[in-house]
């Protein structure tokens, strides 16, 4: 431990151009995370904030909630069978407000259930984020290209499909409005994949989360953004360190000469690893957190601590492996050799 300081504290600049890079590095891993998981949010937190269940869609679907049509009989034997499901439809859509100005919304329908908001024949619910726009509770806003008058009832947080606000509709006005009788997806919380039914093919929230072109193209792009940076990381501490053993094959050979032992100098390196890696860490967690005081409010950027300790800890896993890596050579040193080549 004491040699591990002492080492730090002669060959500063060195140690600090690393922490520098790891610092650098695991920040923009932490904007990016943050980044991903708020377009997440942003594209599906109608989905994502409903608790753990399945998604039912009709078979000739091909995945594509769009394309279903649940058939109204099996739709009520499901719905008698288990009280806490619902039957709901989303669909795409624009709202004209009093000043005639088009928003893009999406527009979600239900069956009576405590999952969604329940809404009178001529009202609608709205996300939050068109009130921030201007639209105010009593309004009149106008469905295209149906022409048909919905007075604002009331706002709701953080409800986002695909990237558009969501607008809570009548179930009967939606079906009057898209000239349907047939109801989209059945959603029953607590269910899991042995539920099964004739016709219909189950997803759970993540894997229906994945029936969306949008999301699914959108996580794993920045997800691979992630990853990427977390190897290159991992890559610095094994070139770093391999360059500093490769320097210090003499120094090695004289502490081995005078009974140091091999796993004593690995602790050594692991000691500066860490430390290395700890405060680089910590300063680039208080600024991803600062990032979001100061990033533009109408960014979608969302990094909870959960998600924080998970990258902390992945980054020091892979500092460990690459530090260790770079290490095996330390194994392989004779004393009188490696003194020898010190000497040249």
């Amino acid at each position: 431990m004491s040699i591990a300081w002492k080492e730090i504290k002669k060959n500063k600049m060195r140690f600090f151009i690393l922490g520098s890079i790891i610092f650098l590095v695991s920040l923009l891993t932490f904007i990016i995370s943050g980044l991903a998981n708020g377009l997440s949010q942003d594209n599906a937190a109608l989905i994502k904030d409903l608790p753990n269940g399945q998604f039912y869609i009709n078979n000739d679907a091909e995945e594509n909630y769009n394309l279903s049509r649940i058939d109204h009989s099996v739709q009520e034997q499901v719905l008698n069978k288990h009280k806490n499901a619902a039957a709901l439809s989303i669909q795409m859509g624009f709202l004209n407000d009093e000043s005639d100005k088009q928003r893009s919304v999406a527009f979600v329908a239900s069956t009576d259930s405590k999952l969604f908001e329940s809404v009178a024949p001529g009202e609608i619910v709205l996300d939050r984020s068109l009130e921030k726009d201007g639209v105010k509770v009593g309004d009149t806003l106008t469905l295209k290209p149906f022409n048909e008058p919905l007075v604002v009832k009331d706002f709701v947080d953080q409800k986002k499909f695909s990237h558009a606000p969501v607008a809570f509709l009548n179930m009967e006005d939606y079906k009057q409005m898209y000239r349907t009788e047939e109801m989209q997806l059945l959603f029953i919380p607590g269910a899991d994949e042995t539920l099964n039914f004739k016709e219909l093919q189950s997803f759970s929230n993540k894997e229906f989360l994945n029936t969306i072109p949008s999301y699914s193209a959108e996580q794993m792009s920045l997800n691979m953004i992630v990853w990427f940076l977390i190897v290159i990381s991992g890559m610095l501490f094994g070139i770093f360190f391999y360059m500093m053993n490769v320097q210090k094959i003499g120094l090695y050979g004289i502490l081995k000469a005078i009974g140091v032992k091999t796993g004593d100098l690995f602790k050594m390196m692991w000691t500066q690893m860490l430390c290395i890696t700890i405060i680089s860490l910590t300063l680039s967690v208080g600024f991803s957190q600062l990032f979001k005081e100061i990033a533009p409010k109408d960014m979608p950027y969302h990094l909870t601590n959960e998600t924080t300790l998970q990258l902390s800890i992945v980054f020091l896993v892979i500092g460990f492996i690459g530090a260790t890596l770079s290490g095996l050579q330390i194994k392989k040193v004779e004393p009188l050799q490696a003194i020898q080549q010190g000497e040249v």
